[in-house]
């Protein structure tokens, strides 16, 4: 038998943004009732609509949603252009990334290595491509191009609140923002979209951007 609270509640946690309207009460229950028995194929309108009403009673709106908004509000956006992101064969011998990394850094430019276990990607800009392409060759899976990179900078309240991340992600998806990659540093929040979706992205984002 079928649990309805239970596929209730984890439709809507699987749904950030729907969690979000409950959260900031500007969902319509029988709307999102209706929807849930369809895509659920749950043939109990009452019982699903008492569930998401059950739900949002239990929800603590001050807990997340507020110091979530808190942190964002306060913290500063940077943003660099002309980005690329390089996925390269993941048994690269690690002396010659940090040895690249040591050029670029001497140039006071960035650049980001990630080492996951089926590929490492590296993240800097286009000046440094062609120097990358020649090291790599073959070793190379991927490029992408014709990105930016925005450093979201907090206070160190954000290691503190659950959700910022997943809020952040919440908002760029609704709106067709896709993340290319992203990574954190203590209070920077590094994340890499395509070039196109940068002015999009700043009207979702009212932070202040750092000269």
């Amino acid at each position: 038998m079928v649990n309805i609270t239970k596929e209730t509640e984890s439709y809507i946690n699987n749904h950030p943004f729907i969690k979000q309207g409950i959260e900031n009460n500007i969902i319509n229950y029988s709307k999102l009732a209706r929807m849930i028995s369809k895509e659920k194929e749950i043939n109990n309108f009452d019982a699903i609509l008492v569930a998401c009403r059950r739900y949002f009673d239990r929800l603590n709106r001050s807990k997340f949603s507020f110091p979530i908004m808190e942190v964002l509000k306060n913290s500063k956006l940077s943003i660099r252009s002309n980005i690329v992101v390089i996925i390269l064969e993941p048994d690269i011998k690690f002396k010659t990334i940090l040895e690249l990394q040591k050029e670029i850094d001497s140039k006071n430019e960035i650049m980001h290595v990630v080492r996951g276990s089926n590929a490492i990607t590296l993240i800097t800009t286009d000046d440094f491509l062609k120097k990358i392409e020649n090291t790599f060759k073959e070793d190379i899976l991927k490029i992408s191009k014709n990105l930016v990179e925005i450093v979201l900078k907090s206070s160190a309240k954000l290691e503190m609140i659950p959700g910022v991340m997943g809020h952040i992600c919440s908002i760029l998806g609704e709106n067709d923002v896709n993340i290319i990659e992203t990574s954190s540093c203590w209070t920077d929040t590094i994340i890499v979209i395509k070039k196109e979706h940068l002015a999009k992205t700043m009207e979702l984002f009212d932070f202040k951007v750092e000269e």
